[in-house]
């Protein structure tokens, strides 16, 4: 936005020295002063924008520190990332930048006296604009930081991850094969023979270029199998694919390594627990002692169950790759739905030990999953959250009536899985 100003500036001043005859002065609402008025009226918006904008960035600086500490550290990156902040800073800065650079043009001496009306009527517009938006800005952060609306935009996060990593209808994997080859495809030495190719660096596995990995094995007449999933830590030199047979040159190894992209922090690029696991983290923040927010609590289970309702639904990828000739080139182990499940509830059930509303919420929530889940495991992985989280109520909950909720809550959610298992 800034350099959009820069281009902005100096075709408008070059539009103002062309006006030979006069032409922009019979427009009514350009700027006809002269060049002491145009260079106090640019030089105090110069000044105020470049004031807001530090007042901008310090109130952005309380709305991250309110996060931080209201919602847990990782929530930063959703702030940070917000285009309407970006935006609102941008349009300080570019006037800013604006005004300064029409300001040096004008000129008072009379024998050379120039004003460019046009470029100083324009910086009276972009003033008025950023006045709208510092106005939106105050409304978008009292907003952003509720506790409901960071909720609401992780969820959103959760949704697309998984409209896009399981897609409703995913067909075969890899090149139109007639039959898909199961596990055993993979060679009988392959175990023995094998060779680990490492990691080069420390850090969270963001990225794997499936493509990049495929094309290397299809060249080399390899079948190769991933050790790691994104969102998974990797120390330098842990295993991070297998490769069969084991003829690892070192150009291969670069050409491995090259598919893999490290970072200081998981992503949801491809990790789609990431984005549970940040739910996770507000409801585990919300129920600490400190804050015993158990309502905020709440809204997130309501979002992790929704996100596992569609999960549910959804096709899983194959682990097999295949080149165009039908031969396993890959096999990417990914997540399942009971490990998902357990990153889901697992933190939430441990610290909701004695809060009765938070137990009937996610025993609701499972009864909810429990009417799009197929398949007997992912219902036994359910029935044994719901059993887990009514045995630690009966542990924790000290007020009678508070467990026969919890207890109803437990046989209404069995009763759902059980109509799942007879259907």
């Amino acid at each position: 936005m800034a350099s959009l100003s820069v281009a902005l500036a100096g075709g408008a001043v070059e539009l103002d020295k062309s006006n030979t005859e006069g032409w922009l002065q019979r427009l009514g609402w350009i700027y006809s002063g002269g060049a002491e008025g145009a260079s106090l009226l640019l030089g105090t918006v110069a000044g105020s924008m470049i004031a807001i904008a530090g007042t901008v960035f310090s109130m952005t600086l309380v709305a991250l520190s309110l996060a931080s500490s209201q919602l847990g550290p990782r929530m930063l990156r959703n702030f940070m990332r917000d285009t309407a902040n970006q935006v609102v800073l941008g349009t300080f800065v570019a006037t800013f930048v604006y005004c300064l650079l029409v300001l040096r043009t004008i000129r008072r001496a009379d024998e050379v006296s120039f004003v460019p009306h046009l470029s100083v009527s324009i910086g009276m517009l972009l003033a008025m604009v950023s006045i709208g938006v510092l106005i939106y800005f105050i409304h978008h952060v009292s907003v952003s930081i509720q506790a409901d609306e960071v909720v609401a935009r992780v969820g959103r996060e959760l949704e697309d991850g998984i409209d896009r990593l399981f897609p409703g209808r995913l067909g075969k994997a890899g090149s139109e094969v007639s039959e898909v080859p199961s596990e055993a495809a993979l060679p009988a030495s392959f175990a023995s023979q094998a060779r680990a190719v490492g990691a080069f660096e420390d850090g969270y596995l963001q990225l794997i270029d499936a493509d990049a990995l495929m094309a290397s094995a299809t060249e080399e007449d390899l079948q190769l199998r991933l050790e790691r999933r994104p969102g998974h830590y990797l120390v330098k030199g842990r295993a991070m694919v297998m490769v069969w047979p084991g003829r690892v040159t070192e150009s291969l190894v670069g050409k491995l390594n090259a598919a893999f992209v490290f970072g200081n922090q998981r992503t949801a690029g491809q990790d789609v627990e990431f984005s549970f696991q940040q739910l996770v983290e507000i409801a585990v923040h919300a129920l600490s002692p400190g804050i015993n927010d158990p309502f905020t609590a709440i809204v997130c289970v309501d979002r992790l169950g929704s996100g596992l309702c569609r999960l549910a639904r959804r096709d899983w990828p194959s682990a097999h790759r295949f080149d165009r000739h039908g031969r396993l080139r890959l096999v990417a182990p990914g997540s399942s739905f009971a490990g998902i499940v357990d990153t889901a509830f697992n933190q939430i059930r441990q610290s909701a030990r004695s809060n009765p509303a938070v137990a009937i919420r996610m025993l609701d929530a499972i009864a909810q999953i429990a009417g799009h889940v197929q398949g007997a495991p992912n219902s036994a992985c359910l029935q044994r959250h719901a059993g887990m989280i009514v045995e630690r109520a009966r542990q924790a909950v000290p007020e009678p009536d508070d467990l026969l909720a919890v207890e109803a809550a437990f046989k209404a959610t069995t009763a759902a899985l059980h109509e799942l298992a007879g259907k």
